[in-house]
């Protein structure tokens, strides 16, 4: 596994005559409840030039590897460059219906869209091609270039998937950007799951943020399911307890 101050160094070979680089990370896709989330982080060549990042890449990983109250930290360092424009973040969510209803994969793709959308539209990184010599005045003011900007993406490649992107195996322990992107999804979504365990106690939701630990599952059983629960997550995960043709009947809050 490369170090983690080998990360820059990877986003900068990534980079190339780029302006920037959009980190995309997930989530909750394996959880039982809740929805799943993603981060987009956008840096720029500056930024990676930055003391910022020189100082505090070693900080950076894989959010599942880091200390809760690191992942806190950052987040806080993150608004700061945020306000300061020297990065950009956003969050995208699909909720449990969207789970349903599109598979994880569907719904993981719609967060990553999501948050994609709120730093560009998908028509930003359409191929755009150069007026000529002889354009009109019309046809120049309507050139839209390219964004010079690469989505790198967690994980494998994501089939009909509106943003160009190229997909990095265990990217967020490899690019400083994707990294960034996990600690945004997973701080956004383990708030919402904290949220949720005020408004639906019992289920234990601020400890496992709705993965399927053994509380989980006990509480499951004793309380039935809740509307943030994935229907079809339960019939997999809890086959092996409970009649799969009994989790139609489990009680739940409507």
């Amino acid at each position: 596994m490369p170090k983690r101050r080998q990360l820059r160094s990877f986003d900068f070979k990534q980079l190339g005559e780029l302006d920037g680089l959009i980190g995309v990370d997930e989530a909750g896709r394996g959880a039982l409840a809740g929805p799943v989330a993603a981060g987009a982080v956008l840096v720029t060549r500056e930024f990676l030039e930055s003391n910022w990042v020189t100082t505090n890449a070693r900080r950076i990983n894989d959010s599942k590897q880091l200390p809760e109250a690191e992942r806190d930290a950052l987040w806080l360092d993150f608004e700061a460059l945020m306000a300061e424009r020297k990065i950009h973040v956003d969050v995208g969510m699909a909720d449990v219906a969207e789970v349903e209803k599109y598979n994880i994969l569907g719904a993981t793709k719609l967060a990553m869209r999501r948050a994609l959308q709120g730093i560009y539209p998908p028509s930003a990184f359409e191929q755009k091609l150069e007026p000529d010599l002889f354009a009109s005045a019309e046809e120049i003011a309507a050139f839209e270039p390219q964004v010079k900007a690469k989505v790198l993406v967690d994980g494998l490649r994501l089939k009909h998937f509106a943003y160009p992107h190229t997909n990095v195996v265990r990217g967020d322990t490899r690019s400083l950007c994707i990294a960034m992107a996990s600690v945004v999804a997973k701080v956004s979504r383990d708030r919402l799951m904290v949220k949720l365990d005020t408004d639906f106690p019992g289920y234990g939701f601020a400890n496992h943020k709705g993965y399927g630990t053994e509380e989980h599952r006990e509480a499951i059983l004793r309380l039935g399911r809740c509307r943030f629960h994935r229907t079809t997550f339960l019939r997999k995960l809890m086959a092996e307890r409970v009649d799969p043709g009994q989790m139609d009947f489990l009680p739940t809050d409507g």
